[in-house]
């Protein structure tokens, strides 16, 4: 009996150890392409974006699931660096905040060029492969960080954003986000408000990836129907396996496989098992679950490292893509599929943004109402309710009229 039991340990380990030495074999030609690591902010809060610092050196870097060796030893490809600032930044310094946050990423580029390449582009995304980097893009998380303003929108993308997720865990005066659908926030925009399709429309001219990781339902689902190209969930998974708002339900993948957009599924413990406790078991349910619905074209992964406090038993930091591929192979996903997941889908996903963009196209111009925008700290040039000598010509007459009244009296 036991010797039975010892060879079936045997055999299954020897199987576990055939389906990894599968998984590196296809990632050494299609390396994972993830879609949301908050590195950048870990930067900012341990050491407030000063990378010379002795500590924050990338090579040795500890204390975070993200470092150089991790991100080799786990064949990152392609990473979408998240250029985060709170909720509690809108309406103060959320675009200064942005800023640093794109330069800190761009400064990892120039400091780092043996494993970084940053580059704005799916061709710059195949180089990078082809040259055993890290393809670094920019994405900026959280629709407050544009502050109502297309000009800001435009100006982001002139810096290297490739997506913008269009809201985070708070509405913008354009979009809803989850919390709405929890009922701890209210509905402003009923998912996008005029001004929010037009920040889209600007989206699909530019040529930015819309990411609705953060969203709510009627935001998803608006901005599915709207979007002429292909839109990305850069870090959420499958609400019918966790009831977690944070996560995409079955309709909203009908609508991603309509589409040909994209689901990243996010390995936050809370996000997979609604519990505080999880498995790289549990991460592949959600990848099976997505395929499943949406297909094998829609998957792909978000892990989320380094902006979350819990990850699932078996990933806990980057270098552990290759289990996860190895557990999918173990699935029976064909290497078509688990290549899919790993970087052609989002790569078909890239192209067909870059295809819908036309910058001979003219950009969206129409500002956001002045009663939609809060804060008091604004200023109002431009607008034709602001305080202005020109557009007050009845104030001006009827000052005149009092000081000619007064200089008759005299």
């Amino acid at each position: 009996m036991w010797i039975s039991w010892c060879l079936w340990a045997l055999v299954a380990i020897c199987a576990g150890d055939q389906f990894r030495d599968e998984a590196e074999r296809i990632m050494q030609e299609t390396p994972v392409i993830d879609g949301h690591n908050d590195l950048p902010w870990q930067l900012l809060t341990m050491f407030n974006n000063q990378l010379r610092d002795e500590k924050a050196n990338l090579t040795s870097l500890a204390h975070t699931h993200t470092n150089i060796p991790k991100l080799k030893a786990g064949f990152v490809g392609g990473q979408f660096w998240s250029a985060y600032t709170p909720c509690d930044t809108q309406n103060k310094d959320a675009v200064k905040r942005t800023l640093e946050q794109i330069d800190v990423v761009h400064r990892m580029c120039q400091m780092y060029p043996e494993t970084f390449v940053c580059v704005t582009n799916s061709t710059g995304i195949r180089q990078a492969f082809r040259e055993g980097r890290v393809a670094s893009l920019v994405g900026v998380e959280g629709g407050h960080s544009i502050d109502s303003s297309l000009g800001v929108l435009r100006t982001l993308y002139h810096l290297g954003m490739r997506y913008l997720t269009l809201t985070h865990s708070c509405n913008t005066p354009w979009a809803d986000n989850w919390l709405v659908d929890t009922g701890e926030d209210e509905a402003e925009s009923q998912g996008l408000s005029e001004f929010g399709q037009s920040v889209v429309k600007e989206m699909n001219r530019l040529g930015v990836i819309i990411d609705l990781a953060h969203v709510s339902v009627a935001t998803m689902k608006a901005a599915l129907h709207l979007s002429k190209a292909p839109v990305v969930f850069s870090h959420s998974s499958a609400y019918s396996l966790c009831n977690h708002r944070r996560n995409v339900p079955d309709d909203v993948l009908q609508l991603v496989n309509q589409t040909g957009s994209l689901v990243m599924v996010n390995f936050y413990n809370d996000y997979v098992s609604c519990q505080k406790e999880a498995t790289l078991s549990q991460v592949a349910d959600h990848l099976d679950h997505i395929k499943k619905v949406a297909g094998a074209g829609a998957v792909g992964f978000g892990g989320d490292y380094d902006g979350v406090s819990r990850l699932p038993l078996g990933l806990e930091d980057v270098s552990k893509y290759p289990d996860l591929v190895a557990e999918l192979l173990r699935r029976q996903w064909t290497e078509a599929e688990v290549r899919g997941a790993l970087a052609d889908n989002l790569l078909r996903v890239f192209e067909a943004v870059e295809q819908v963009s036309d910058h001979t196209q003219s950009p969206e111009e129409q500002p956001i109402p002045l009663d939609k925008l809060q804060g008091s700290c604004r200023t109002t040039y431009g607008y034709s309710e602001a305080p202005s000598f020109h557009h007050q010509p009845r104030a001006l007459l009827a000052s005149l009229t009092t000081i000619l009244l007064g200089l008759c009296l005299l």
